[in-house]
C-alpha cells in the first residue's frame, strides 16, 4: 500500500541554520502520527515543506504517491493543513471562507452539503453568516480545521491545533478528529500538550535540532530503558541530616524532609532504597511512584540529550 507520507533524505537550511537534516520518514494510512519536539526544533519547517509551501534543499517528500514538488496539484489535493497561527480573511462571513476554500479545489456549490456538515459537527452553524473578524479565537480555531478539510484531504496535518482554546473546544475538536481517524484519514498532529500525544496517537517522531532523534510506537517509547524510569518521593518524619550513599547517586531533588528519587525498575529495589535510609535514621512517614511518561521521555531525548552534548 502508498505510504500516505513518504519522506526521504530531507534536508533544509536558512542561511546558516539547518532546519532539517537527511529526514527519512514513513507514515501509513489511516495512522494517527504525533510530530513532537521543542521550539525550533524543525517541525514547522516540515509541515511547510510537506504542504507546498517551501521548497527542501535535498530530498523529496510524497503525499498519497505524489511528490510535493513535481507533482504538486495532486499532491495538495490530498493534503489539509490546521496551521498554529490563527490566519484568516477578515472581509468574508464564515460560509464565504469555506466556499473560496472550496474554489480553490475546484469545488463549486455541489460542496455545500459537506460545508454544511463541517458547520454543524464543529459546532459553526450559527455563524456561519458572521464575519470572521467578529469570531473568538476558539470559533476561528474551528473555522481553520474546516478550510482543512473542505476539500476532503487523506492527510490531516493538525499543527497546534488545541493551542490557546479553552477545555470545552479543546474535547470538541478531539471527538472530531477522532471521527475523522475512524473514517480512515491519516492524522499527522504536533502538539506541545503531550499528553495528548499519549493519548491519541500510535507512532511518534521526536525532533531536536533538524533531526529525528526518536521514532517508534507509543508502547515502545514508553517501554524504553527511558521508559523504564520509576520516579518515588519519599516523605519523612523529619529533615535528613544526609542523603546515605547508597540513595545519593539517585536523588533528582532533596528538600527538607522531602527525597525524591529517579530508580529503574528491574534494576533498583524500593525495598533496599528504604532500608538503606531506615539504617541511616530516617523516619519514613510516606511514599508515592509514578512511572515516567512521555514527557519525561520527550524532555530526555530533547533537553537532556543537549545538555549531555553541551558536557
Amino acid at each position: 500500500m502508498t505510504a500516505a507520507v513518504s519522506i526521504a533524505g530531507l534536508c533544509k537550511s536558512f542561511g546558516d541554520v539547518r532546519a532539517l537534516e537527511d529526514i527519512d520518514l514513513e507514515i501509513g494510512q489511516g495512522e494517527f502520527f504525533g510530530l513532537l519536539g521543542p521550539n525550533g526544533a524543525g517541525k514547522s519547517t516540515l509541515i511547510n515543506i510537506l504542504a507546498g509551501l517551501t521548497r527542501a534543499d535535498r530530498g523529496c517528500a510524497r503525499i498519497m504517491g505524489h511528490d510535493v514538488r513535481d507533482d504538486y496539484r495532486l499532491a495538495r489535493l490530498c493534503i489539509g493543513v490546521v496551521p498554529q497561527e490563527l490566519v484568516f480573511d477578515p472581509f468574508f462571513t464564515v460560509r464565504e471562507v469555506l466556499r473560496i476554500q472550496s474554489g480553490y479545489f475546484g469545488l463549486g456549490r455541489e460542496n455545500d452539503t459537506w460545508i454544511d456538515e463541517l458547520l454543524h459537527e464543529l459546532r459553526l452553524a450559527d455563524k456561519a453568516d458572521t464575519n470572521m473578524r467578529a469570531l473568538s479565537g476558539g470559533m476561528k480555531r474551528r473555522v481553520l480545521i474546516a478550510q482543512a478539510l473542505v476539500h476532503r484531504p487523506h492527510v490531516v496535518v493538525l499543527d497546534e491545533p488545541t493551542a490557546g482554546v479553552d477545555v470545552e473546544i479543546r474535547n470538541l475538536l478531539w471527538r472530531f478528529i477522532r471521527r475523522l481517524h475512524g473514517e480512515g484519514h491519516t492524522i499527522v498532529l504536533t502538539t506541545h500538550y503531550l499528553e495528548e500525544a499519549e493519548s491519541m496517537c500510535q507512532r511518534i517522531a521526536i525532533l531536536d535540532r533538524g533531526r529525528i532523534v526518536a521514532l517508534d510506537s507509543k508502547e515502545a517509547l514508553l517501554a524504553s530503558s527511558l521508559g523504564r524510569t520509576q520516579y518515588v518521593k519519599i516523605t519523612c518524619a523529619s529533615a535528613l541530616r544526609e542523603v546515605p550513599a547508597g540513595v545519593r547517586d539517585r536523588v533528582r531533588h532533596c528538600e527538607g524532609n522531602t527525597l525524591e528519587l529517579v530508580l529503574e525498575r528491574g534494576a533498583d529495589s524500593i525495598v533496599d532504597i528504604l532500608e538503606t535510609l531506615r539504617n541511616a535514621g530516617a523516619e519514613i512517614t510516606d511514599l508515592h511512584t509514578e512511572r515516567a511518561d512521555l514527557e519525561d521521555v520527550f524532555l530526555e531525548l530533547t533537553y537532556g540529550r543537549r545538555e549531555a552534548h553541551e558536557d
